[in-house]
């Protein structure tokens, strides 16, 4: 009986990662349809985003599924608790593609101007702790999370310079707003992208320390 619980868990896990790799994918290839301007690349988007919520779908009933049936108990709770809001997490980070994908369409129709903004900089941030989080639950290993925590700030930063130099660049050349608009627009799908690979990570030390850090990430 144990064998087949261990065994679902395990199912679980790798479903949850192959939904974790389509959100990853998501990302990649809006940000690729930014920089490169190419429209055929955001309707790879739209197209994938149908499969990410049935997989968000489909895992939350399994792990619902073997709370009703097994009734586990601590560090097996904790880990079923755990996929179910890391599941959703990676569902929003697909909807942040999407988004992104949204604006890079609408910046189609303007000219490909330079703006004061480092896009692919910071999506390679977010990218980067999205990866590390998915790491860390792979692993179980808290201390690879918490390090996830650390770069949130970084984010943040470069999402708040983008602002200023952007409004700044809107003020002194209304022309060029809608473009202006849209990067600032991206620049926050990524701080999202940022703050959902923080959540993952929170809930990667939850499961493998039963300390719950959500909004309380100083001084785990």
């Amino acid at each position: 009986m144990r064998i087949k619980f261990q065994q679902n868990l395990d199912d679980l896990k790798e479903k949850l990662l192959t939904m974790a790799g389509l959100a990853e994918q998501a990302i990649q290839r809006s940000i690729e349809a930014y920089r490169t301007r190419d429209l055929t690349i955001c309707e790879l988007v739209f197209k994938a985003e149908p499969a990410i919520n049935r997989l968000e779908r489909e895992i939350d009933q399994m792990a619902l599924d073997l709370l009703a049936m097994e009734q586990p108990m601590a560090v097996d709770l904790r880990f079923i608790l755990s996929v179910i809001r890391i599941n959703a997490d990676l569902e929003r980070v697909g909807d942040q593609a999407v988004n992104i994908a949204i604006r890079v369409k609408e910046m189609g129709a303007f000219a490909n101007i330079d703006l004061p903004v480092d896009i692919p900089k910071l999506a390679s941030l977010a990218s980067a702790m999205v990866r590390k989080a998915l790491q860390a639950f792979i692993e179980g290993d808290a201390e690879l999370a918490q390090s996830v925590l650390q770069l949130d700030d970084q984010v943040d930063e470069m999402n708040d310079a983008a602002f200023y130099s952007l409004s700044s660049l809107i003020k002194e050349r209304p022309e060029l707003t809608p473009q202006s608009l849209n990067a600032l627009i991206i620049s926050r799908n990524l701080e999202r992208v940022g703050d959902h690979a923080t959540n993952i990570a929170e809930d990667v030390i939850f499961w493998v320390r039963g300390a719950d850090v959500r909004h309380n990430s100083v001084g785990v």
